[in-house]
């Protein structure tokens, strides 16, 4: 044990080392908040050095933030490997570890997430890499090795050697920055080598994929339960997300009366009034979730058990895909709900389907609206075309026309060219 003592305004630590000498330490400081912590910090150390056991992260990063004189004196006192009183020793792994440790505060789908990117960075410069020795060079180094390198298993139609997909580097280098911009504010390091690489997700629209009704039927018909039937339902149905709002569904969110469900969101309970939403009960999704209600067993509260969170349900579901003859298709989860807003777009304003999906215009936009077959289809039929003229055909001077009309007119006019004069593409412009 350890304990803070104060003289003249100014705060000391006394502690008693592994062969039972006390010593005291000066901590330069007059705050008790600042001396309080460190006395619980030199306590691990003391700790440490009986046992022979390793420090824990916190600890250790706040060795690397002391001034070299307080460094000095825990090196002196045995607390410290003498190498650990240099500045600059924190390694990449230590800080890796201090970070995710400390932020406690983020779900653990956003630790996973960093998961992925520590597994990246500690393959890359390993994990005993002094975090002061990674330059900007480095950096791009890393990035060049995100790009060509770094993808660990083949899906979907990828190589491995083709590298990962570009919004996944910029998140990964996103991810790294953040890990080194703290480095920067606890003054580990003076700069962030990761900085000046782009880090913003543009939304890499090459492995969109309309997954239709036939597809999906297939899939259905190959799943396992009750429960795998209702997963595939809801996000192409409902277009949940996966896995996390299937998961949140309970039992007691569907009103059955009122045709609605309660979608609680974890991925956006942070933002304001955005803790959860209400869809529709659609009819082609009702008959799935009438089958899971009626094999709940009493004190069952959720519609999907049989998973819990941080589980990988993709792989499974491939698995589920291959059983139904069909090949499985770019991003599993996220482009049955986008198939599933682009189908809602088609038939309610855009406003409406956003608020059922937990997203913004801007967002389905960049990420979700796809361009399907089915459109091509329509407009190589000739249904527009069909449309306008039958408008047109209508005295355009018949001052009775009412106001449904010309709407109608204005908006089919967007589905056929206007048509282009012999003087060429631009307008005709009056002589000057």
């Amino acid at each position: 044990m350890a304990g803070i003592v104060k003289r003249k305004d100014w705060f000391y630590v006394r502690f008693v080392d592994r062969d039972g000498k006390r010593h005291s330490i000066a901590l330069e400081t007059k705050s008790q908040r600042k001396a309080t912590q460190a006395k619980l910090r030199i306590e691990e150390l003391v700790s440490a050095s009986k046992t022979g056991q390793d420090t824990d992260a916190e600890t250790k990063l706040w060795v690397t933030k002391q001034k070299p004189a307080m460094r000095d004196k825990l090196a002196r006192y045995r607390l410290i490997k003498p190498e650990s009183a240099q500045t600059g020793k924190l390694t990449l792994g230590q800080h890796l570890d201090a970070y995710t440790a400390r932020r406690s505060d983020v779900k653990p789908a956003t630790q996973m997430n960093w998961g992925h990117t520590r597994r990246n960075l500690i393959s890359f410069f390993g994990a005993d890499k002094p975090l002061a020795a990674i330059n900007t060079g480095d950096a791009k180094d890393f990035e060049r090795y995100l790009k060509s390198e770094a993808r660990e298993n083949a899906y979907a139609g990828t190589d491995k050697s083709e590298g990962l997909a570009p919004d996944t580097v910029r998140k990964r280098i996103s991810n790294a920055k953040l890990f080194f911009n703290d480095a920067v504010e606890h003054e580990i390091i003076d700069r962030n080598p990761f900085a000046k690489l782009r880090s913003s997700v543009i939304g890499c629209r090459d492995r969109d994929f309309f997954v239709t009704l036939e597809m999906i039927g297939k899939v259905l018909d190959a799943c396992p339960d009750a429960q795998w039937r209702l997963m595939v339902a809801l996000s192409r149905f409902g277009g949940l997300r996966c896995p996390s709002e299937l998961l949140a569904l309970r039992l007691d969110s569907a009103d059955w009366d009122a045709g609605r469900i309660r979608i609680d969101s974890p991925k956006t309970e942070h933002h304001d009034g955005k803790a959860y939403r209400i869809i529709p009960m659609f009819p082609e999704l009702r008959p799935y979730l009438e089958e899971r209600w009626e094999q709940a067993e009493p004190g069952e509260t959720h519609f999907i058990k049989r998973y819990g969170p941080g589980q990988n349900v993709g792989t499974h579901f491939a698995r589920i895909v291959r059983r139904a003859n069909l090949t499985p298709w770019p991003k599993l989860w996220h482009n049955m709900r986008a198939s599933r807003q682009t189908e809602l777009e088609e038939v309610f304003p855009s406003h409406v389907v956003c608020a059922w999906m937990g997203n913004s215009q801007q967002v389905a936009r960049k990420h979700y609206l796809q361009v399907t077959d089915d459109h091509f289809k329509k407009a190589a039929s000739g249904q527009c075309a069909i449309i306008v003229a039958s408008t047109a055909s209508q005295d355009p001077a018949n001052e009775n026309c009412d106001a449904s009309e010309t709407a109608q007119t204005s908006t089919v006019s967007q589905c056929v060219a206007q048509s282009v004069g012999v003087t060429g593409l631009e307008p005709v412009t009056s002589a000057m």
